[in-house]
């Protein structure tokens, strides 16, 4: 289905299936399995094709888990099937290089690529010494270009609010501008070796950051003469309704622009459960636009009427259509009515789909990763506890993340943190302080829960 007024972008080929262009929308997930476990990994990415997903992405930690790509790729193909697989790399470039030669599209990230893990310290350059660090990145960054030039792997340039290094925070801040740059600064160099087989993402957690960024890289790309496809998402945006309206604010807002080449819905479920919810988005983006360019709005109060009587059809809907006229300010306050809803149901859709906009806080606010190979506890069972015990903190946020990627970054958007810090061990944050480390996984509820009351209590 084509989307209302879509922005024009090149068209890339990963492993046969083009992104970008005229072609469709295209879904994406990404496995949980240990990229070492070959035949799981096999059964999940069956499971996520068969859903309708069309790229399947696995995380590489390291240079086995590239190599076994290889593995991975053989066994699907034996198996009939040839979805384009991507390897996901962060903080060892070698690794990219390694997994390129396997699959049909590598991501990495700009924040840690190059760059030092960040420490949020704030660092100070002169221009010349900017410059050396950009040299840097192309002295390096080449390399890879021509491993993927030569196999014919794609690319994608992933940018998470999470994870921006000290040296785009010190310069930029943690803003959408920095974001932006850290993109800008890789695409700048692809251009250059004209190498243009490139996808970008460029994700947060909080959807007002997620808009606000993608809308800035459209325009600077533009004046800079780039039109490469953008792969949406609201990264960490949780599980159940609260995950599904956050993407769906997200993404729905930047689909219904025009805005979008490929998705994923990250959410803390069997990664299968994404693809669903990510068709749905796809398929009612044309409408969203037509109902936001006729929405009635009174007294800074968004009136919309539904039908639907499906409780997920109808949170997904109302979320994509109010989600963009709340962030951008047109309204300040949303009321629904659909006759097949009870009366909770639509509160419930309105509060979430009010907090998930950031308009106003009526619970607490989640952040919890998806998941995925890295991932260092079992995370499902830690949010339905964690969720269970702090239902009642209002506007408290709390991030649950699976390992320190984007942990500790992305809970500079949260007041407290639960990250896999290592096999069965939990590390706690309050903001982006670590008070505890390395803590028995069977503990860690309890001891965020301490700290909690603790901090709640001064």
């Amino acid at each position: 289905m084509s989307v209302y007024n879509r922005r024009k972008s090149i068209s890339v080929s990963v492993g046969g299936t083009a992104i970008g262009g005229s072609n469709p929308i295209r879904l994406q997930s990404m496995t949980t399995t240990a990229t070492m476990d070959t035949q799981g990994c096999i059964e999940q990415a069956i499971r996520i094709i068969e859903a309708g997903g069309e790229l399947v992405r696995m995380t590489t930690q390291g240079t086995r888990e590239a190599e076994n790509m290889r593995l991975i790729r053989e066994g699907l193909t034996a198996r009939g099937y040839n979805t384009p697989l991507v390897a996901d790399v962060h903080f060892n470039p070698a690794v990219a290089d390694v997994a390129a030669r396997y699959v049909e599209k590598v991501r990495i990230n700009p924040g840690n690529y190059v760059d030092p893990a960040r420490t949020f310290r704030h660092l100070e350059y002169t221009d010349a010494e900017y410059a050396q660090e950009i040299q840097r990145i192309r002295d390096r960054f080449i390399p890879f270009l021509n491993i993927c030039r030569e196999h014919g792997t794609a690319i994608r340039i992933g940018v998470n609010h999470g994870s921006l290094s000290d040296r785009i925070m010190s310069r930029y801040g943690n803003t959408p501008a920095g974001m932006v740059e850290s993109c800008m600064e890789f695409l700048r160099i692809c251009v250059e070796q004209q190498f243009m087989n490139v996808v970008i993402s460029i994700k947060a957690s909080n959807t007002v950051v997620m808009i606000d960024t993608v809308r800035l890289l459209v325009k600077e790309m533009d004046s800079e003469g780039m039109a490469f496809p953008i792969h949406l998402g609201v990264t960490e945006a949780g599980e159940g309704e609260d995950g599904r309206i956050k993407s769906a604010i997200g993404i729905g807002a930047l689909l219904a622009e025009g805005i979008g080449d490929t998705i994923r819905v990250s959410l803390s479920e069997a990664p299968e459960r994404e693809i669903p919810v990510a068709r749905k988005l796809v398929d009612y983006a044309a409408v969203s636009a037509q109902v936001r360019a006729s929405a009635h709005i009174e007294n800074g109060i968004l009136e919309l009427s539904y039908n639907d009587s499906s409780l997920e059809d109808f949170q997904l809907h109302a979320a994509m259509d109010a989600g963009a006229l709340l962030i951008d300010g047109k309204a300040a306050d949303l009321k629904l009515t659909n006759p097949n809803m009870t009366a909770s149901q639509i509160k419930s859709t309105e509060d979430a789909i009010l907090q998930g906009a950031r308009i106003r806080f009526s619970k607490p606010e989640y952040i919890s990763c998806p998941g995925c190979g890295r991932t260092l506890y079992n995370l499902e069972d830690t949010i339905a506890r964690i969720k269970a015990a702090t239902g009642h903190l209002k506007g408290v946020k709390i991030a649950i993340m699976g390992c320190i990627v984007n942990g500790p970054g992305e809970m500079a958007d949260a007041d407290f943190g639960y990250v896999g810090a290592g096999r069965g061990r939990i590390s706690l944050y309050r903001s982006k302080e670590c008070i505890e480390k390395n803590i028995p996984e069977e503990n860690a509820v309890e001891h965020l829960l301490e700290l909690i009351e603790e901090t709640m209590n001064k």
